[in-house]
């Protein structure tokens, strides 16, 4: 069994407008000095913009672990903000923007990286769920990004959830994921022979004046540069805790399973195009499959559960992840919710969801 965490990161927004407000280094000045909260999980750090909160568990060994340690900064982060007098968007594309550029965290990094990107940062009201799983060295990181390829567009559907943008429906599922597009490095990482070559490739990628630093690749998988760790970035934001732990508990089954499918090196192209099926649709389309022939959404969320199914079991996640996806497959994704929420509610419907999923049971 194989540790991990998760990392998500949440939008502060004003309560009766919903457009981003930048207060977030308050909010977690105020989060840092609260008695409640445990120093060994940090809650409410800064992120790339003013007003996006990032937060991450312990190292888990259990999903029982991380649905705890998700709640547990979920409600802080509710209570301080209520306070506070701030909403918060639990989505992965902020609904509402401001017309104006959205204000950069004031570290020299995230400044840099702004000046960088322009108007591509001035945008940037994106939130994911990255998921972190520990590999024994970084060649088996590289064994782990290599499996992990062709499942990542279905991992994405089941994790879309930001079908708004600027006050409107954009059509899409993960308004996030073509968000990202836009990025200098971006998509589905390419196949690698061993850590060397990925060391190699990033090496030239950094010696360019396209990305500050190895932070700055965007692929929805990579080795992170700070943990013994592979990081899977390909999810939105998640409505609920529970959706998060859910993804978490396919990332590891994945990892830990011995292989994607035997001798299949799908085509890049086919994998991008997968994802991008995956913002469109969610589970409501077809995705490429790990043999890039199109299939349903739904019947490669079935496929990956079997495919992992062993390690589920030895891991004591079967039951978990099972009754996870017949729930996502009946409520739908995140998306699906918000839609629903926003047809019965309207805007007053949708922050009412977000409410109430930020403190929801894991």
């Amino acid at each position: 069994m194989a540790t991990f965490g998760i990392e998500e990161e949440f939008l502060l927004v004003d309560p009766a407008t919903g457009i981003p407000v930048p207060r977030a280094a308050g909010l977690s000045r105020a989060l840092e000095s609260s008695p409640a909260i445990p120093p060994a999980a940090p809650v409410g750090q800064a992120e790339f913009l003013a007003c996006q909160l990032e937060t991450s568990t312990a190292i888990c060994d259990t999903l029982d672990e991380a649905g705890a340690s998700l709640l547990e900064a979920r409600t802080a982060i509710a209570g301080a903000a209520d306070e506070a007098g701030i909403g918060v968007v639990v989505s992965g594309a902020a609904p509402r923007i401001a017309n104006s550029p959205a204000e950069i965290s004031g570290t020299e990094r995230y400044q840099s990286m702004g000046e960088l990107t322009g108007a591509v940062a001035g945008e940037h009201y994106v939130n994911g769920t990255h998921i972190h799983v520990a590999v024994p060295d970084r060649d088996a990181g590289i064994t782990a990004l290599n499996k992990l390829r062709p499942w990542l567009a279905t991992l994405a559907a089941l994790g879309a959830n930001s079908p708004f943008w600027r006050g409107r429906d954009s059509s899409f599922s993960s308004w996030r994921l073509i968000h990202y597009r836009r990025w200098s490095v971006q998509g589905c990482p390419p196949e690698f022979a061993d850590a060397a070559d990925y060391d190699r490739r990033l090496s030239r990628l950094i010696g360019s004046d396209a990305v500050l630093d190895a932070g700055h690749i965007g692929w929805a998988a990579r080795l992170s540069e700070r943990y013994p760790t592979v990081e899977v970035r390909v999810g939105d934001a998640q409505l609920e805790a529970a959706d998060s732990v859910l993804l978490a508990a396919l990332v590891r089954g994945l990892v830990l399973t011995e292989e994607a499918a035997p001798g299949i090196h799908p085509d890049p192209e086919l994998l991008d195009a997968g994802l991008w099926q995956a913002a469109r649709y969610g589970l409501g389309g077809r995705l490429m499959d790990v043999q890039g022939d199109p299939s349903a959404a739904a019947d490669q969320v079935f496929a990956l559960v079997e495919h992992i199914r062993p390690v589920l079991e030895d891991n004591g996640d079967a039951d978990y992840v099972t009754a996870g996806v017949q729930r996502m497959l009946a409520l739908g994704t995140g998306a699906v919710r918000q839609r629903a929420a926003y047809a019965a509610g309207g805007w007053d419907g949708l922050a009412a969801l977000y409410g109430a999923s930020l403190t929801s049971g894991a």
